[in-house]
């Protein structure tokens, strides 16, 4: 049932962003998952190792941040889109990424979110000023999921502050240029952008 639940999870923060990724053909469980089941196989007849959950690091708040990651740093603060939901208006935060010898860690914290929500940020290829572009990839088109891409999973605190701290192994490309939050539904509204700069 946990893995019933995690697969639901991905199926979602997938699509969540709205279109921004085109989906290309799959060829490993973890990158296809349709309702109860992945590339057409029952979840409840898979095997965790199927998944490679392992290399899916969606953020660890215990993480080391992306300040004293070391390496190259880079910063920005979000802004609100025009495409936020009412009761994001007042959302502000900050954002990091590090490039370094051990690859590249994510840092975001934000402030008055909406308490108690779901909310999942993707490191994308594009700027703010076109709402982010699309996700950046590491191996262009190839998975929609880590680690081909950084994403963040957080659920804000009841004060609406929300912080996550997310690392993989590969050194990001300068495309790598901005992240982008919404809430953690499909087809969720994008909320704010930060660009790297």
């Amino acid at each position: 049932m946990k893995l019933k639940l995690a697969l639901v999870a991905l199926a979602v923060i997938t699509a969540a962003c709205g279109g921004d990724v085109e989906f290309a053909p799959t060829t490993t469980a973890a990158q296809s998952v349709t309702g109860d089941t992945v590339d057409g196989t029952d979840t409840q007849d898979m095997d965790m190792e199927d998944m490679d959950m392992e290399d899916m690091d969606m953020g660890d708040t215990d993480a080391v941040p992306a300040v004293d990651a070391g390496g190259e740093l880079v910063s920005g603060g979000f802004r609100v889109l025009e495409s936020a939901p009412r009761g994001f208006v007042d959302v502000v935060g900050n954002a990091d990424m590090a490039r370094h010898e051990s690859g590249t860690t994510v840092t975001i914290s934000l402030e008055n979110l909406i308490p108690a929500k779901s909310y999942v940020a993707h490191v994308h290829a594009g700027t703010c000023f076109d709402a982010g572009g699309p996700h950046y990839q590491f191996e262009v088109g190839a998975s929609v999921m880590p680690p081909n891409e950084i994403h963040l999973a957080f659920t804000s605190l009841d004060d609406g502050t929300g912080f996550m701290t997310a690392t993989n192994h590969q050194v990001a490309g300068p495309e790598a240029t901005s992240v982008v939050i919404h809430e953690q539904t499909e087809d969720a509204p994008k909320i704010a952008c930060a660009d790297f700069g």
